[in-house]
């Protein structure tokens, strides 16, 4: 069930590449992570979890709320992070030259399949 949600998440995002279902604690629920040759998805998502936890215990000691998302942008990619539950969040990566509109539109319509499936 996860694959496929994610799957349609990638491929009706214009440059979409790769999505995972992941736990904070770095462990992929699931993803859909086509072959992108030189860069290896699934340890991007791994380490980008990482970061997310800091952001979100860091969100969580100012006060500002709990972490709904966050996009990183590098020179080759876009990372978006939306978070799904305490546990868990769902990542989505496009192409510098995806579109990351889209992309933000189609993690926030999936989302409420991907919490469902988690219960």
């Amino acid at each position: 069930m996860f694959k496929e949600i994610l799957k349609k998440m990638v491929v009706d995002a214009p440059g979409g590449v790769g999505a995972v279902l992941m736990g904070y604690d770095g462990i992929a629920i699931d993803q859909y992570l086509p072959d992108m040759g030189d860069i290896d998805l699934q340890l991007v998502a791994i380490e980008y979890s990482n970061i997310v936890k800091e952001i979100r215990r860091t969100a969580e000691i100012l006060g500002t709320g709990s972490l709904q998302e966050v996009t990183i942008k590098t020179e080759r990619l876009y990372v978006i992070v939306h978070a799904l539950t305490d546990e868990y969040f769902v990542a989505l990566t496009l192409e510098r030259d995806g579109n990351l509109g889209k992309g933000r539109y189609l993690i926030m319509r999936e989302s409420p399949a991907l919490c469902q499936a988690l219960i």
